[in-house]
C-alpha cells in the first residue's frame, strides 16, 4: 500500500484550532504548500470540520483537520459548530492553536483551547500567524509557560519549522508489527479466515484483512488466506503446523471447531483490540455480560457507517447472541460514524466494532470516557468469543491478558 493510499485512520491527525479569521486555511494551504483550504476575509467560512488527506515531508502520512472558529457562539448554529470543533480534539495526535499577532486584546477563546488540550493531555503548539504583517512583543508574554511559534501563511516564513517541531514532538516512526507481527518469526504460517458473502465489499477484502496481511508479510512470515468452508481441508493439506489462525468473529463457531487445538486462533476484532485500544479493559468487559439484567440498555457503537445488510452483525447477529447466552432482553442503542454519545447514564455495557476505520486516539479516548463512568465496554470479537464459549483459546495468543483474566 503506497503512501498516498494510507487509510485515513493510520495517518497523523493534526487539528488546526483557533478564532475565525486568524489564517487556519490559509495555514493549511502554506503548510502543504498546496491551495485545499478555501480562503475567505469573511468570518466563517469554515462551518464544519474538514479532513484532508495529505502527504507532508518530512511527516508522511496526515490528515490534517480544519475546523470552524472557537468564537462563533451566540445563536444554535453556531454553538453546534463550536462545539464540534471541540470533538475534534479527540480525534488529533497534535492540536495547532493559531492566534492572529494584530488581534491581541482577548485571548479567552485560547486559554479555553489549551485548558481543554491539557485536560485530555493531548499535545499541542501555539502559533502566532500573520507576523508579516505586524510583530508585538507583548503577544508573547501571555503565555509564559507556553513556547508561541511565528509563522506567516503568506510568505511562507517559519512554517518549515512548524513542520520540524511537529514531526519531533509526535516522534513519528515506521511502526513495523502493528496488528500481528510481534506474534510471528520468519516463515511462520498464518491461515487467515475470510468469509465471501453478502456483507464483503465488491472486489476487495476489508481493511482489518488487509492490513494483517500487510503485516504478515512485513513479518517475513507465510499468509494463506481462505474463506471459512475452505479452511478444514486446506489445513489438511499443509505440511508444516501454522502458528497462527486468524478469523472473522463472525465465523468464529465454526472455525475454531475445524481448528486442531494445538493451533492457536484469534480474530481479527481482537487484533485490532489490541493494536487501536486497550486489550485488557476490552477482556474485563466481556465478564459484565453475566450481571446485566433484562431491560438494560447497551451501546453498540462503530467507527464507520455502512449499508446495514439483513443480518448486519451489529444490529441483528450480536444482539441474537446476547439473548441466546443470557436468557434475557435488553434494550438496544446504537451510534456510528465519528459521533459518540455523550449522554450514557443508563447505558450498562457498550459493545463497539474493531474500529479499524478510527484512529488509536479516537478509540483510546472512547474506552477512557466510558471507563471514567464506570461503564464496562467490549468489542465485537470479544463479545462474540465469549458468547460463543471460545474466550480462553481466542485470548490463547496473548498469556499476559490471559492470565490477567484468569486472576480476576
Amino acid at each position: 500500500m503506497s503512501m498516498n493510499k494510507t487509510p485515513r485512520s493510520n495517518r497523523t491527525h493534526i487539528g488546526i484550532f483557533g478564532k475565525r479569521n486568524v489564517g487556519k486555511s490559509s495555514f493549511i494551504n502554506a503548510l502543504t504548500n498546496q491551495k485545499i483550504s478555501l480562503v475567505s476575509d469573511f468570518k466563517g467560512t469554515t462551518t464544519d470540520p474538514v479532513f484532508k488527506s495529505i502527504e507532508i515531508l518530512p511527516l508522511g502520512p496526515c490528515v490534517l483537520i480544519d475546523t470552524a472558529g472557537i468564537d462563533d457562539k451566540g445563536t444554535i448554529l453556531g454553538d453546534m459548530r463550536v462545539q464540534r470543533t471541540y470533538d475534534v480534539i479527540n480525534k488529533t495526535d497534535i492540536g495547532i492553536i493559531l492566534f492572529d499577532i494584530n488581534d491581541v486584546d482577548d485571548f479567552t477563546y485560547e486559554y479555553e483551547l489549551i485548558k481543554e488540550f491539557k485536560k485530555r493531555k493531548k499535545p499541542y503548539l501555539l502559533v502566532a500567524n500573520k507576523i508579516d504583517l505586524h510583530s508585538d512583543d507583548n503577544f508573547f508574554k501571555m503565555f509564559k509557560k507556553d513556547k508561541v511559534y511565528k509563522v506567516s501563511s503568506e510568505s511562507k516564513k517559519g512554517i518549515e519549522e512548524i513542520k520540524e517541531v511537529i514531526g519531533s514532538t509526535l516522534k513519528i516512526e515506521e511502526e513495523k508489527f502493528r496488528v500481528v507481527g510481534d506474534l510471528l518469526k520468519p516463515l511462520d504460517i498464518v491461515v487467515l479466515v475470510t468469509p465471501i458473502d453478502k456483507a464483503a465489499p465488491k472486489g476487495r477484502l476489508i481493511l482489518p484483512q488487509q492490513q494483517t496481511i500487510r503485516d504478515v508479510l512485513e513479518s517475513d512470515a507465510i499468509s494463506i488466506v481462505v474463506k471459512e468452508h475452505e479452511l478444514r481441508d486446506t489445513l489438511a493439506k499443509l505440511n508444516t503446523k501454522p502458528k497462527l489462525v486468524i478469523t472473522d468473529s463472525q465465523v468464529f463457531l465454526k472455525v475454531s471447531a475445524d481448528t486442531p487445538k494445538d493451533v492457536m486462533l484469534t480474530s481479527f476484532s481482537i487484533l485490532f483490540a489490541r493494536n487501536k485500544g486497550d486489550l485488557e479493559e476490552l477482556v474485563r468487559g466481556a465478564k459484565a455480560i453475566e450481571s446485566l439484567e433484562s431491560g438494560d440498555v447497551i451501546l453498540v457503537s462503530e467507527g464507520c457507517t455502512h449499508h446495514r445488510q439483513s443480518d448486519d452483525i451489529g444490529t441483528v447477529k450480536i444482539p441474537r447472541w446476547l439473548r441466546q447466552h443470557t436468557g434475557k432482553d435488553f434494550n438496544f442503542r446504537y451510534s456510528s460514524g465519528y459521533t459518540f454519545p455523550k449522554d450514557m447514564s443508563d447505558v450498562k455495557l457498550v459493545i463497539h466494532c474493531g474500529a479499524c476505520m478510527l484512529t488509536k486516539t479516537e478509540m483510546m479516548h472512547r474506552i477512557n470516557e466510558v471507563k471514567d463512568k464506570g461503564i464496562p465496554i467490549v468489542n465485537y470479537g470479544i463479545l462474540i468469543s465469549y458468547v460463543q464459549g471460545i474466550f480462553e483459546r481466542a485470548l490463547e495468543p496473548f498469556p499476559l491478558i490471559k492470565m490477567i483474566y484468569d486472576e480476576d
